[in-house]
């Protein structure tokens, strides 16, 4: 408004210009942003980003017409109150919200965040598991090996890594199980396992979380005390409604169902959780080399009015000065002058560093010494404790997220293809994950000299004979012998034999 006014009393816009405030340079990290009013930073936090569906037309018809969260921003407000906490404390917290799955995806193609999220996915899955019957029935082990070949056909494992990959990612990953069923409403009506007939499985499809939008039925967004309150009732995928059980659906981190419609039903995804660690990492690792051209700093006391007096001249001396000091040239001073170099200290640079990497790794649950492949710094650990960690999130998520996407699997696999192909009754089938912590060449040595050891003490004082042992011997895969045939040794040899 001023600018205009000058202009139109007849000011030059240059002249204007020279006496206009410069603009600050934006601050780097949110703890130096400057906040929003309170009132704008509960919004976005609480900010309802599906609110668009609730003018949705839905393709089809059910006695449970389906509703939508309606959550009110006014009563969110009114419910908000802060009488502990500094306000700026409270607006900072606030702005830690969802960042948007474009974001997200932009963020993981940097090679440390998509490092975080595909590293996880990968071990979970790099031993491999194995499949057992534990209902009762009696399976041929034909049968199981042939479940296995067809796990392969299906790419199980590429879909088991990217289940967990692109679940970090985003925060959320849905996985939808393909088959061809001859009744309009089979994706529409609850799982029902009766309706998988003879090859009708053709596996498994995943969708990124902007292809598809969530439904609420009435109970699961009108009543608390619904088992399945705020959770979508239904998916809405290439416009058609899919129920929530014909489908398996990754989380990494559940939040309050507060937030649950600002997350789009999501989780927490590891790029909100680290972007600003790794920036900060990646900016203080920058510094490193900067800090090896310029650390050096000369001081030449002279004469400024008569340096500066000269025409053009105090330019062309400190580009001379700056030239053979890079060059590792001579340098001259006048006999009235005196120098002064003072050094900067990069000592622990190296710790600072990768400090600021740690930070990275312990935000994405992913131990240093994994991450980035070197020898923790600065906290004074051996990284043995955080690589047990590491593993017990493995075997979390193996337990969690990866079994259930199999079971659903190896159920529709059994009665699709197995069932029908032997003349069996479908049965159902258990996976057993093995260790993610595999043995080197020389723990597992001395771990079968123990069991031997064990078994020699054991069969000595008579609580199990050779059979047994020979028994487990077959029955351990790590043992080296077991693809032995399970033979009877215990005959006795004929007393007639060379008489």
């Amino acid at each position: 408004m001023i600018t205009k006014l000058l202009l139109k009393l007849g000011y030059e816009k240059k002249a204007i210009q020279i006496h206009e405030k410069p603009e600050r340079p934006r601050p780097l990290f949110s703890t130096h942003m400057a906040q929003d009013s309170i009132e704008a930073q509960i919004e976005r936090a609480f900010e309802v980003n599906f609110q668009p569906l609730q003018k949705q037309q839905m393709a089809f018809d059910t006695a449970e017409k389906p509703q939508f969260a309606m959550d009110s921003q006014a009563s969110i407000k009114q419910g908000y109150s802060n009488q502990l906490m500094p306000e700026r404390q409270v607006l900072w917290y606030a702005n830690q919200s969802f960042i948007g799955y474009q974001l997200c995806a932009m963020i993981a193609q940097q090679w440390l965040v998509s490092k975080a999220c595909l590293m996880p996915a990968k071990d979970a899955v790099r031993n491999g598991y194995d499949i057992t019957v534990n209902d009762g029935t009696e399976v041929d082990p034909k049968i199981l090996d042939d479940i296995r070949s067809l796990d392969v056909k299906y790419n199980v494992n590429k879909n088991l890594i990217q289940m967990i990959q692109m679940g970090r990612v985003f925060g959320i990953r849905v996985c939808m199980f393909v088959v061809e069923s001859s009744d309009p409403d089979y994706y529409r009506n609850p799982f029902n396992p009766d309706g998988v007939t003879e090859g009708s499985y053709k596996g498994m499809s995943q969708i990124d979380p902007y292809w598809i939008t969530p439904q609420l039925g009435a109970e699961a967004s009108g009543n608390p005390a619904a088992i399945d309150f705020y959770e979508p009732t239904w998916w809405n995928i290439n416009g058609k409604p899919v129920h929530r059980t014909h489908l398996v659906i990754y989380r990494t981190e559940e939040v309050a169902d507060i937030l649950k419609p600002t997350y789009i039903f999501g989780g927490i995804s590891i790029p909100q959780k680290i972007a600003e660690r790794v920036y900060a990492a990646e900016r203080t690792a920058n510094e490193a080399p900067m800090l090896a051209v310029t650390k050096r700093t000369d001081v030449i006391n002279l004469d400024s009015s008569q340096f500066e007096a000269i025409p053009g001249g105090t330019e062309a001396r400190l580009a001379q000065w700056v030239y053979n000091r890079d060059n590792y040239g001579v340098k001259t001073i006048g006999l009235d002058e005196t120098m002064t170099q003072f050094d900067t200290s990069l000592a622990d640079l190296d710790a600072v560093i990768m400090t600021q990497y740690q930070l990275v790794a312990a935000a994405s649950n992913v131990p240093a010494t994994k991450l980035m492949g070197t020898s923790p710094k600065g906290f004074n650990s051996t990284g043995d404790a955080e690589e047990k960690s590491y593993h017990e999130e493995l075997e979390s998520i193996q337990t969690h997220d990866l079994t259930p996407l199999l079971d659903r699997h190896h159920l529709l696999l059994v009665r699709s293809e197995i069932a029908p192909k032997y003349g069996i009754k479908p049965f159902h089938t258990t996976v057993v994950w093995l260790p993610v912590n595999a043995m080197s060449a020389s723990e597992l040595s001395d771990n079968n000299k123990k069991k031997s050891e064990t078994g020699q003490t054991l069969i000595m004082s008579g609580a199990i004979d050779g059979n047994d042992e020979r028994q487990r011997l077959i029955n351990d895969p790590d043992s080296g012998y077991s693809g032995l045939t399970d033979e009877d040794i215990d005959s006795e040899p004929d007393s007639d034999v060379g008489a």
